[in-house]
């Protein structure tokens, strides 16, 4: 069981909340936009998507 992550780069505005907030480290922002470079590492606690106030994140169960 894993977890796939979307990043919505039309809505990501690249504050760094996703990144300042996720426990392993999932995100990095690259270009001004998150970017899920450890999507392996993914928790499913869903922490960024409660920060993200631009609702740029999705992440589900695969």
């Amino acid at each position: 069981m894993g977890w796939k992550i979307t990043v919505d780069v039309d809505k990501c505005t690249g504050d760094g909340e996703c990144v300042d907030v996720c426990p392993t480290e999932v995100y990095e922002l690259q270009d001004g936009k998150a970017v899920a470079v450890n999507e392996e590492e993914c928790l499913g606690c869903e922490s960024c998507i409660e920060v993200c106030e631009t609702n740029a994140l999705t992440v589900e169960e695969v």
